[in-house]
């Protein structure tokens, strides 16, 4: 009886004070599509009006030296700032700047070792934002079934990550929409007419 008195009244006082809200859809629940393994986002920023693709995976085995059991990590794609950014995440530290490498192998392709990447202060995310090397990952990405990535950290040991990638081609076009991996080409310069003098 006493659990029904407390409901009833958390009712009446969200309904009567409006201190009950529900989270904005922006980040609660975000319009995703599936293509193959990838979560695909669809979202409107609220503040701009300009649609923030994104694309992710989410996988289950990401092994880490000092971690007793594999553990979740994901890897994203998508544009920040305009830019293109390849961002993975897991659910222990992997490491911090200057102490840590990235390196990552599709398939039986050669490997990249020493990716330009960058650990952010949490130490549990690594982002490679240079758009020369996020175009490199890009295109062998569309091509792959099987992404490995090891990290080396002085700081938080190895890790490594393995991520299947069916249905990619559609993540990255989805993911990097708005703001493509090859950017425009510059504007021809016009010449300036000389003054002519008098």
């Amino acid at each position: 009886m006493r659990r029904i008195a407390f409901a009833m009244i958390a009712v009446l006082l969200c309904a009567g004070l409006g201190a009950c809200y529900t989270r904005d859809p922006y980040v609660a629940t975000p319009v995703t599509t599936t293509s193959g393994n990838w979560k695909i986002e669809k979202q409107v920023d609220r503040i701009t009006g300009v649609p923030v693709p994104s694309a992710m995976l989410i996988i289950n085995n990401a092994s880490n030296s000092f971690a007793d059991y594999a553990q979740p990590a994901s890897m994203q794609l998508t544009c920040f700032d305009g830019k293109p950014m390849v961002r993975f995440a897991f659910d222990f530290k992997v490491g911090t700047d200057p102490n840590s490498t990235l390196g990552y192998r599709f398939d039986e392709k050669p490997g990249h070792d020493n990716v330009a990447a960058r650990f952010l202060q949490e130490y549990r995310t690594v982002v490679i934002e240079d758009r020369a090397a996020v175009t490199t990952f890009a295109n062998e990405l569309s091509m792959s079934n099987v992404l490995v990535i090891r990290i080396r950290s002085l700081a938080a040991g190895r890790t490594t990550a393995e991520f299947r990638l069916d249905g990619a081609p559609a993540a990255l076009e989805a993911a990097f929409a708005g703001c493509p991996l090859t950017p425009p080409a510059p504007q021809p310069e016009t010449k300036k007419k000389r003054s002519a003098k008098a």
